[in-house]
C-alpha cells in the first residue's frame, strides 16, 4: 500500500481543482464524504462501490480526525482491481479554531504518515494549542496536503469574516460548491456559492466540491 500514500499526486489534484465546476460534483468528483469510520453510516467499502457506480473520476473520503476510512478504501480497490475506479486520494475532516469560532478544515493529497499529522488522526477533536487553525493548516502543508475552508457559509461568522483570516494562515481553497439546506437533487446553494466563489477568486483560492454524505447515499448529505 506505500505506493498510495507515496503517489498523492497532488499536481493532478490541484487541476481537478482549478477546474470544478457548480455541476462536478455528485456525478463526476465528490471531495467530502463520511463513512461509519467517524460518523457516517456508509462502510468504507460500502461507499467505493456506490463511488463505482456512480462513476465518479476523483474523490476523497474524508472522515472527521482519521484515516482509516481512506485505508480500508484503497484497499478495496487493489483488492476488487476495477479497470474504471475513481481516483482516490487521502482526505481528512478537522475541527480548528479560527478566531472567533469553531471551523472545519478539510485537506486532501497528503501524506498519513507524516509526523506532523499524529495530534490529529486520533479520532478526536485536537485540544489546546493542536486545535488553533494555523497549526492544523501547517501541519497539513508539511504533509504535502492541499488545505481548504470546509462549508464557508455554515458557521456563526460570514464567509467575508473567516476567509480573508484563513488565508491570512495559509488556506489554499474553499469548498465552494456545497448544498447547505440538504435539497433533493444535491445542487449547490447558489446565494452562497456565489459569496464564496467571488471571495475566493479575489484571494486565488482554489475551489472545490462535495456532498457531505453522512447516510446512505453519496448523492445526499444526510
Amino acid at each position: 500500500m506505500e505506493h498510495q500514500h507515496s503517489a498523492q499526486n497532488s499536481t493532478l489534484l490541484r487541476q481537478v481543482f482549478t477546474n470544478i465546476q457548480a455541476d462536478s460534483c455528485p456525478k463526476h468528483y465528490n471531495f467530502h464524504m463520511h463513512t461509519n469510520c467517524s460518523d457516517g453510516k456508509l462502510t468504507p467499502e460500502a461507499l467505493m462501490a456506490q463511488a463505482v457506480e456512480i462513476g465518479l473520476q476523483g474523490m476523497a473520503i474524508t472522515d472527521h480526525h482519521g484515516v482509516d476510512g481512506y485505508y480500508r478504501a484503497a484497499k478495496w480497490l487493489e483488492i476488487k482491481g476495477i479497470d474504471r475506479c475513481p481516483h482516490l486520494w487521502t482526505g481528512i475532516e478537522i475541527t480548528a479554531y479560527l478566531p472567533p469560532v469553531d471551523v472545519h478544515i478539510l485537506g486532501y493529497g497528503f501524506d498519513p504518515l507524516e509526523p506532523s499529522l499524529a495530534p490529529y488522526l486520533t479520532g478526536r477533536e485536537p485540544r489546546g494549542v493542536d486545535a488553533r487553525a494555523e497549526r492544523v493548516i501547517a501541519a497539513l502543508h508539511r504533509a504535502g496536503a492541499i488545505v481548504v475552508l470546509a462549508h464557508p457559509s455554515r458557521y456563526r461568522r460570514s464567509p467575508e469574516e473567516l476567509i480573508p483570516t484563513a488565508v491570512s494562515l495559509g488556506i489554499d481553497g474553499v469548498e465552494t460548491y456545497y448544498a447547505y439546506n440538504n435539497p433533493q437533487p444535491w445542487i449547490p446553494s447558489f446565494e452562497q456559492t456565489e459569496t464564496v466563489k467571488r471571495l475566493g477568486n479575489s484571494y486565488n483560492l482554489l475551489h472545490t466540491c462535495g456532498t457531505d454524505t453522512h447516510g446512505l447515499n453519496l448523492l445526499q448529505r444526510l
